[in-house]
């Protein structure tokens, strides 16, 4: 049985990475079922309806944050870049960008810098301002 999810032959892959595809998928699924979950809501008019599509809504943002937390454990480089765009003030493309160049691209990251615990991130912002 063949599976959309996997782009080479499942037999020549690993258990880690097959494990690897079905995150990736699972995560996809539960971004596809957030985004109807807010259309569903944003056209309901029974109240109760709508506060159960709220809460089933509320089950998809956990599952796809769990996802995102196992994916960013399975590829740390991932986590790297993630944090110096999520939960950070100023502008989302600004931040992709330098958090990007503080990895090194944001395919392996580049060894530590032990004199500076983050990512540099900020010193970056100071620098444009």
């Amino acid at each position: 049985m063949g599976f959309d999810q996997y782009h080479e032959p499942p037999e020549e892959l690993s258990a880690e990475t097959r494990t690897f595809a079905r995150m990736c998928a699972n995560l996809t699924e539960e971004a596809e079922a957030i985004g109807w979950y807010e259309q569903r809501i944003s056209l309901e008019t029974d109240a109760a309806s709508r506060a159960i599509m709220v809460t089933s809504l509320a089950e998809e943002f956990k599952h796809f944050s769990m996802e995102l937390e196992w994916l960013f454990r399975a590829k740390p480089a991932w986590r790297d870049v993630a944090r110096g765009i999520l939960f950070q003030g100023g502008d989302i493309v600004e931040n992709g960008e330098a958090s990007e160049v503080a990895v090194g691209g944001g395919g392996e990251p580049s060894p530590p810098d032990a004199s500076h615990p983050s990512l540099g991130i900020g010193s970056l912002k100071e620098a444009r301002s």
